[in-house]
């Protein structure tokens, strides 16, 4: 035999309990959506960055790569360009992913790199 509102306030306990751990894995989902999202930035701006580079000549290549890689990246994204290769142009992107909010800081231990590569166009 049970005793009536032996029971009640005990979904609000199990609430304020479980609710410590349902913050933790939205802000741990959010972290990786970041982490994704600047996967995907260092690609596009290593395939920005080497296509700009194959269409001047040598000489002007490493500013118009890294010019071009630099501008397609958002300005809370931290990173840096490099361009290279003779014949067949290379970009490599390298980015600091940014802890929770981007543009407030980074983790320094945590840096994403973007890679692409292609045949130098022949100008005329």
């Amino acid at each position: 035999m049970r005793r009536p509102g032996r029971d009640s306030g005990q979904v609000t306990i199990e609430l304020l309990g479980m609710t410590p751990t349902i913050l933790i894995t939205l802000v741990l989902m959010w972290q990786f959506v970041l982490v994704g999202y600047t996967f995907t930035l260092a690609g596009n701006a290593a395939d920005e960055a080497v296509r700009a580079g194959t269409a001047v000549p040598a000489g002007e290549r490493d500013g118009a790569c890294q010019a071009a890689g630099l501008e397609k990246l958002p300005d809370a994204w931290d990173g840096s360009v490099t361009c290279g290769g003779s014949g067949y142009v290379t970009a490599e992107v390298k980015l600091r992913v940014p802890v929770l909010f981007p543009g407030i800081g980074a983790f320094p231990f945590l840096e994403v790199k973007g890679n692409a590569g292609a045949v130098e166009e022949e100008t005329d």
